[in-house]
């Protein structure tokens, strides 16, 4: 007999992960930042996602201090 999950939110497959031996810079560059922040293709998912966001800051900080000066 199967076990019954008590879980609401049913859980998602894993993504394909594949684990670099490389350096935290060369992983990002060679999956892709993008595709390592959104896709978690390797070990440093949380590295690049933390990257996009600070450009992310760093463009509304830029966005914001010219509409001020205007």
């Amino acid at each position: 007999m199967a076990q019954k999950s008590n879980e609401r939110i049913k859980r998602r497959e894993l993504p394909e992960f594949d684990e670099s031996e490389s350096s935290m810079i060369e992983g990002l560059l060679d999956d892709g930042i993008f595709k390592v922040a959104l896709d978690d293709t390797n070990q440093y998912g949380p590295h690049a996602m933390i990257i996009l966001l600070f450009g992310a800051a760093s463009l509304t900080a830029v966005f914001l201090l010219i509409l001020s000066l205007i």
